[in-house]
């Protein structure tokens, strides 16, 4: 049975650190694309980070320089290491799992099948 499963979200003060875990379970994690959405309420889900299956990575502008996308295959856990915090980056977030090995659009919530089950994150003075 396929599944993701979060943890990590919190509150936080600007400029903070938050680690975001999300451990799967019912398939091998890198065989497919895994990416980290966000939806702020009111906006779009938006396309965060994703990581592939030779490990390359790959970041929403907005996030570059701060967000770094790892997974550790032994646990078969992708993480979302968030550093320099701010108020924009308040939002639910979501791992996903691709559809297919090698999706068209990393970015679109399309293209994913399996979804974890939200994290808050929250970034307030």
């Amino acid at each position: 049975q396929v599944q993701l499963v979060e943890s990590g979200g919190g509150l936080v003060q600007p400029g903070e650190s938050l680690r975001l875990s999300c451990l799967a379970s019912g398939f091998r994690l890198e065989s497919y694309v895994i990416t980290w959405f966000r939806q702020a309420p009111g906006k779009e889900r938006e396309g965060v980070s994703s990581i592939i299956s030779d490990g390359r990575t790959y970041y929403v502008d907005s996030v570059k320089g701060r967000f770094t996308i790892s997974r550790d295959n032994a646990k078969n856990t992708v993480y979302l290491q968030m550093n320099s915090l701010t108020p924009e980056d308040t939002a639910v977030y979501y791992c996903a799992k691709s559809k297919v090995l090698r999706p068209t659009f990393r970015f679109s919530p399309l293209e994913y099948d399996y979804w974890g089950q939200g994290s808050q994150v929250t970034v307030s003075s």
